[in-house]
């Protein structure tokens, strides 16, 4: 269980890395790149969620969101503190 609580936190630091470069870059009108990253984040959200409502029982299901949650969490400060080229 500790093994898939670290993939899913790693999933969400991941998936919110990508969704807050994606904002960046929509903000920044850089349409291709910001089209493609909000692809590849939307399927790694979906999938770890899938993943925890289908797989895991209730109460480590949870412990799973909740460090899922954190991920994502990290995932913002991470792309945040990011400089983006132009």
């Amino acid at each position: 269980m500790d093994f898939t609580l670290f993939i899913y936190y790693l999933a969400g630091v991941l998936e919110d890395f990508l969704v807050t470069v994606d904002l960046r870059l929509i903000a920044a009108k850089r349409v291709l790149p910001a089209t493609i990253l909000s692809f590849i984040a939307t399927l790694v959200g979906l999938f770890v969620l899938y993943d925890i409502l289908t797989r895991l029982d209730a109460e480590r299901s949870i412990i799973a969101i909740v460090t899922y949650a954190a991920g994502i969490a990290t995932g913002t400060f991470l792309a945040m503190k990011m400089k983006l080229g132009k």
